[in-house]
């Protein structure tokens, strides 16, 4: 898996998204909490995807995409949390939310086709 790869580029431009989407909620709703923790999930994303390129096996593979996978669910339920209670706009949380649900997509199939008959999964 390189550098120029789908999940690699997608996870890295959620994760600049949900930065900005920080920057916002913070200097003009005055949200700290919610936006902290989509901070730290929507950017985890990426950083475990690059792990997981870089991992001494198959399985270390697997287990960073699965963090990574966890990871996105989170952010996903974030993305609800800010929604339903007001801090962001339908818009927004429907362009967000969707790359949320496509990065769990392209994860969830990555994760499928790398099992082994060996995993008990």
């Amino acid at each position: 898996m390189g550098q120029d790869n789908t999940i690699v580029l997608k996870s890295k431009a959620f994760a600049i998204r949900v930065i900005r989407l920080y920057q916002f909620l913070q200097s003009e709703k005055k949200e700290y909490t919610l936006s902290k923790q989509l901070l730290r999930s929507g950017t985890s994303i990426g950083a475990n995807v690059k792990e997981a390129i870089r991992g001494f096996s198959k399985k270390d593979f697997r287990f960073k995409l699965g963090i990574a996978l966890k990871e996105a669910s989170e952010s996903e339920y974030r993305l609800e949390l800010l929604f339903e209670t007001e801090y962001i706009s339908e818009k927004q949380f429907q362009s967000m939310n969707e790359d949320c649900i496509e990065l769990i997509k392209i994860l969830t199939a990555i994760l499928n086709s790398s099992k082994d008959d060996n995993d008990f999964e």
